[in-house]
């Protein structure tokens, strides 16, 4: 059976009386139970240690929250996720610095999945390669929010198909994407599934109108 392994450590650095924030179960159970491991990444063996950077309030709430030391992947955005998930669920101790960046280095890994022996410098191109499509994703999506608005480019459009059948925009890819937004929306996190479902709708698909209108109003 194939097996997704992650591995999280909460890296802060307080003083030998300061008390840290917590986190029910610890934030590397959190963080197990609620990952969803990106398309791209998924596909392409890409692992690694992710750091983020956040500020938490006094009532546990996620402030701030970055990138510190990121892949170049969809691994960065799903670590970023989690972290504003985990928004509300913090305990704060009495006299906690709230302007205090938190900076939690997250190791993804892949096992049992095909990726153990792969070349490293394979992952590095597939890296590079996300960087080129995601240009090529943003092309097509100002495509079609110029239709959404009335600006239509009967020319470019047969452009645009071809960029979707080059970055493998079908419909397997579109289903996947629905599939994820869905375990999104089980974790509560509305926000983020509602943008997997815009990603749909500006790839030129209406697969997503529904769920958009349930969920995104």
């Amino acid at each position: 059976m194939r097996r997704l392994i992650f591995i999280f450590m909460l890296s802060v650095v307080f003083s030998a009386k300061a008390q840290q924030p917590t986190i029910k179960n610890g934030l590397e159970s959190f963080v197990k139970s609620n990952t969803i491991y990106p398309m791209f990444a998924l596909d392409n063996c890409i692992q690694g240690t992710i750091e983020v950077g956040f500020k938490l309030d006094k009532a546990g709430k996620v402030t701030y929250a970055t990138i510190t030391k990121g892949i170049g992947a969809d691994l960065d955005a799903e670590a970023l996720r989690l972290i504003k998930l985990s928004s509300g669920k913090w305990q704060i101790p009495v006299g906690y610095d709230t302007t205090f960046l938190i900076r939690s280095p997250m190791k993804f890994s892949l096992q049992d999945y095909g990726c153990e022996n792969i070349n490293p410098g394979s992952v590095g191109l597939a890296i590079n390669r996300y960087k080129d499509e995601l240009q090529s994703i943003n092309k097509i999506a100002n495509f079609y929010r110029n239709i959404e608005q009335g600006i239509e480019n009967f020319i470019e459009e047969e452009k645009i198909i071809a960029l979707k059948e080059e970055v493998g925009i079908d419909d397997h890819f579109i289903n996947r994407k629905i599939a994820i937004a869905e375990k999104k929306i089980n974790q509560s996190d509305l926000q983020s599934a509602c943008e997997d479902f815009k990603f749909v709708k500006y790839m030129g698909s209406k697969k997503a109108d529904k769920l958009l209108a349930k969920y995104c109003k």
